[in-house]
């Protein structure tokens, strides 16, 4: 983590920023008025939970796990680069096939937070779930590099366990619903699938740039 920690900071916040200016243009300037997304069952059944508002934003901080275990300069580009098309896939969804979600009703001045995520996170961009996808590649990548260097089958552990709860988190505080989250999995996994066989495609001199500095 220590290894180019202020390129890997200044890279992911720079990152995050491009994202968001893509993010909030489409959500401003859809191609049509947005689809509501049906429910489900399980959506009806998953009560509103504002206390896991936490974890649905721990998803900023556990996005810059995976780029920071990296030790590559090109590693890092190359990853970035799946990151962009992953959000770039899930971008064009958004402006070609506009959908939301029903907001819920909320007493701000009990929850505070709400209020924030309101003026940042509307409704709006709802399917596929980008929350779910860019969970679902970093929990991947995160798998694979700790695996790699042999740590503690617990770490693994905690790893999903912190995916499921973000994903989780999405639909109890109902800024999705279920399929918003299944397409967002499909989509994260989809692309950490094919980041991971090109570069399992390469050749062993590479593959090294993962794990050691350039």
């Amino acid at each position: 983590m220590a290894h180019r920690l202020w390129l890997k900071l200044i890279g992911i916040s720079a990152f995050m920023w491009l994202f968001f200016l893509g993010y909030f243009h489409v959500l401003r300037n859809p191609s049509a008025p947005p689809t509501p997304m049906p429910t489900t069952p399980i959506d009806d059944w998953i009560v509103f939970q504002p206390g896991l508002l936490g974890a649905y934003i721990s998803l900023w901080v556990y996005l810059g796990i995976a780029p920071g275990l990296l030790l590559g300069l090109r590693a890092l580009i190359v990853y970035g680069l799946w990151a962009a098309a992953l959000c770039a896939v899930g971008l064009a969804c958004f402006y070609w096939w506009p959908t939301s979600v029903q907001p819920v009703s909320v007493d701000l001045q009990a929850h505070p937070g709400f209020a924030v995520l309101q003026g940042v996170d509307s409704t709006g961009n709802a399917c596929p779930s980008l929350h779910v996808a860019t969970a679902a590649f970093t929990a991947v990548w995160i798998d694979h590099l700790v695996r790699h260097i042999g740590a503690p089958g617990a770490l693994r552990a905690l790893n999903v366990a912190w995916f499921v709860l973000i994903a989780y988190s999405t639909l109890a505080i109902k800024q999705h619903v279920l399929l918003d989250a299944v397409a967002g999995l499909a989509l994260g996994l989809a692309v950490a699938a094919l980041s991971l066989r090109w570069r399992a495609a390469e050749s062993p001199s590479k593959r090294s740039a993962y794990h050691s500095a350039p």
